[in-house]
This record gives C-alpha cells, sequence and structure tokens, in this order.
C-alpha cells in the first residue's frame, strides 16, 4: 500500500538530482564556441577576399553603410576605426569591412575609402548573404573573430553612438577592450553588447 508514497520520493530525489545536472548541460551548450561563417567577398579593388585566407589571425568585422551618419562618424567626425585597425595591425589581427546595403555599388565604397584614407577593405556583400549569415543588424555592427575561427565578441563598437556617451557612464570602447584581451591571450570580459546605428538595408 505503500508503494506509491515510495515511487514519488524517488521520483522526486531524482528530479532533485538530475535538474542541477541539466542545468549544466544547458549552461555548457550555451557556453560553446560559436564558428564564424566563412565568406568569399570581393573588395572595392575587384580583389577577392576569404575568411579562410586569414586561418590563424583575429579577424574584426565591421558592418558599414557610407550613407548612414552612425557608420561615418568614426571615419568622417573621428578617426576611430583607422586609428583601432591601425593600432592591432602588427598584433596579428585583421580588419574587415563589410558593405550589406543592397542598393549600394562597389565603386561608392572606394570613393568612401579614398576620401576618408580607409587602408582596410571594404568589401561588397550587396546581396545581403554574408551579412545574414551572421546576423548582422545595425552599421556599425562589429563581429570579433578570435584565432581559432570563433566569434569571440558582437555588438556594439562602443558606448558612444555619434560621440554621446551615456549619463553617469565612462566611454568603453567594446571593440579595442576585446582586441587588448583577446591579443593579450586573456578571457573576454564582454562579448556580446546590443549594437546601435542604422538598420542594416538588405536587398530583396
Amino acid at each position: 500500500m505503500r508503494l506509491p508514497a515510495i515511487t514519488s520520493v524517488w521520483a522526486l530525489a531524482s528530479m532533485m538530482i538530475a535538474g542541477p545536472m541539466l542545468f549544466a548541460e544547458e549552461k555548457a551548450e550555451k557556453a560553446k564556441p560559436v564558428k564564424a561563417p566563412d565568406f568569399t567577398l570581393v573588395n572595392y579593388d575587384g580583389k577577392e577576399v576569404k575568411l579562410a585566407d586569414y586561418t590563424g589571425k583575429i579577424v574584426v568585422l565591421e558592418w558599414f553603410n557610407y550613407e548612414c551618419p552612425f557608420s561615418r562618424y568614426n571615419y568622417e567626425k573621428t578617426t576611430a576605426d583607422n586609428d583601432l585597425a591601425a593600432k592591432y595591425k602588427d598584433k596579428n589581427v585583421v580588419w574587415l569591412a563589410i558593405n550589406s546595403t543592397g542598393h549600394q555599388a562597389a565603386e561608392k565604397n572606394k570613393e568612401f575609402a579614398a576620401q576618408f584614407k580607409v587602408e582596410h577593405p571594404i568589401l561588397d556583400d550587396s546581396t545581403g548573404t554574408v551579412g545574414r549569415a551572421y546576423g548582422a543588424m545595425t552599421t556599425p555592427h562589429i563581429f570579433i573573430i578570435d584565432a581559432k575561427g570563433n566569434i569571440a565578441y558582437k555588438g556594439a563598437f562602443d558606448n558612444a553612438p555619434i560621440g554621446k556617451i551615456p549619463e553617469n557612464e565612462k566611454y568603453v570602447n567594446y571593440a579595442d577592450k576585446a582586441l587588448d584581451e583577446l591579443t593579450a591571450a586573456k578571457p573576454i570580459t564582454t562579448a556580446e553588447t546590443k549594437p546601435y546605428g542604422c538598420s542594416v538595408k538588405y536587398g530583396k
């Protein structure tokens, strides 16, 4: 007559044991490295650029749109993007800008690069294939790929859209911070932030 009660006790005990194990498995699943999707795109000079060519390097992908004031700010009003690309150029870091705007032509990227002395490639993704593969939402939207090919950071360039730091906050350059940690073989303290800017203008 007491079997149901005993069964219930065992069931409860099993749940108590399994619960933390399931939680641990779920946590481990979330912590799994995410491989960066491979791609081949064309630079504004017609040269093919393959992500696979940079195996073993840290790669920064900056979603870019020369019509977007948020994108333009770090080239036109400041030199933040160029400066950061130059800062890590000799530290095994490659910087690539990607334009996934559906209605734009590659020659406009070339004109922008010449005007603002952009030395890193601005790649044509007007089909939106690569942008969609990464889930790029805004310009700018930064993705940093570690030397093992995993996405180590994704989100905003910094916490100051068009130079406006939120009230009661100190300026933080998330991209610089992540690159500093990666190049020093340290763990990334902030792996994801909310991106800001114009929405990526994907074509149909």
